[in-house]
């Protein structure tokens, strides 16, 4: 019988490459990607027995194609683990993988269950196209096929027009609100980009990034070394063409993967150390235009519930939708900016939408591993106004 007050721990973290949109991973359906990185966590602790596994929960933004609605079982069944291990699949957008941990450590404090395994999976390239249903056979009209890969779609007429405008327009907004030029926004992109590359030079994502069957792609996809704000600034805005400054060389791109977490109890007898405590949660949301700025009060939430301030913090992965709002994120936390994304962070990583949250959590505690310092955060922006955090607590 597990106790009611106990913690939980992150024991292992484990991801496939990200690969870019119509790339190395485009042949490779989701609920594939989604099993390659629940084997590859399960790995790490070869003497549990995946019939102790007391839920799966896994993050998932899209959902209306070969992530078959609970992509999360589908991982399980394809893995090989026991028809008895049961699964869920959330979905709060970019930060379902981060949200999935949230809900698992909360299920071992309360004692329901002992191991959740959590993750995150998205294609986005092979995202269908959707049809609105008719009401009635046969309409006389013509019907618009919709791309689900990013964003608004089949968009409530009663919404107000100010919060349905795009991802990028939203960000360009924020750019204007706290004046964030675009030659910052390339510094930022170019240093996730060296840093990246520098990262996996060093064997840092050795540990961390598993291969995928039958795909030839050693690291991620979409890491440009040799990045500089100079080359960055030749590309053209992609939102507003007269002023804009929002490119394809600042922003995240579309991207392929999956990434995966082993939460347990502390003496739930796994048979490896764990790596970090989950010391602190939050959940925050604002007007819907202004997700990229959501971050801000779910991490300052977090910190106060781990009972800690940015002082004390040594580590923060925080994933990069945009530059602009992950630099308008950093302005607002009494943080030093260098130890924000050390290892690079989704401009030149890659941000598959469901995968990203774990994919942070799982580098954060790398992190703390490498460096013995004692605490850090990983935040996540969502869109439509929302964003969450986690504060881990170096367990070594």
């Amino acid at each position: 019988m597990t106790s009611s007050s106990q913690s939980a721990y992150l024991y292992a973290a484990a991801r496939t490459p990200f690969g870019r949109f119509g790339g190395a991973l485009a042949e490779t359906r989701p609920d594939d990607l989604a099993a390659t990185a629940l084997t590859g966590v399960l790995a790490k602790a070869p003497d549990l027995d995946p019939a102790r596994i007391g839920d799966v929960v896994w993050g998932n933004a899209n959902g209306a194609g070969e992530d078959n609605r609970n992509v999360g079982r589908m991982a399980v069944l394809l893995a090989g683990l026991p028809t008895s291990v049961p699964a869920t699949t959330v979905n709060r957008l970019c930060g379902s993988s981060l949200d999935a941990a949230m809900i698992a450590s909360r299920t071992v404090e309360t004692g329901d269950a002992e191991v959740v395994v959590v993750g995150g999976v998205e294609s986005m390239t092979r995202a269908p196209w959707v049809l609105p249903k008719p009401s009635r056979a046969f309409p006389a009209g013509n019907v618009t096929a919709v791309s689900t890969t990013l964003g608004w779609r089949l968009v409530n007429d009663r919404m107000p027009a100010e919060w349905t405008v795009s991802l990028g327009e939203a960000n360009e907004m924020l750019a204007e609100r706290f004046s964030i030029s675009r030659e910052r926004q390339d510094e930022f992109a170019a240093r996730s980009h060296v840093l990246a590359d520098a990262a996996w030079e060093a064997g840092f994502y050795d540990d961390l990034v598993v291969g995928v069957e039958g795909v030839d792609l050693a690291r991620d996809e979409g890491i440009r070394p040799g990045s500089t704000a100079d080359k960055l600034a030749g590309l053209t805005p992609a939102f507003r063409k007269d002023g804009g400054t929002i490119t394809p060389g600042n922003a995240s791109p579309l991207n392929d993967g999956a990434s995966a977490l082993l939460i347990a109890a502390e003496d739930a007898g796994l048979g490896v150390a764990p790596l970090a405590r989950i010391a602190g949660r939050g959940t925050f949301a604002n007007d819907p235009q202004d997700f990229g700025y959501a971050p801000v009060e779910a991490a300052n939430r977090a910190l106060a519930r781990a009972g800690i301030t940015w002082a004390d913090i040594s580590a923060v992965e925080l994933n990069e939708a945009f530059a602009v709002q992950s630099l308008a994120c950093v302005d607002a936390w009494d943080v030093d900016p260098e130890v924000v994304n050390a290892k690079g962070g989704a401009i030149a990583i890659g941000h598959p939408l469901g995968a990203s949250g774990a994919r942070v959590l799982g580098t954060l505690a790398h992190r703390l591993r490498e460096s013995g310092d004692r605490w850090g955060v990983a935040a996540i922006c969502i869109g439509v106004g929302q964003g969450l955090a986690v504060v881990l607590e170096n367990a070594a």
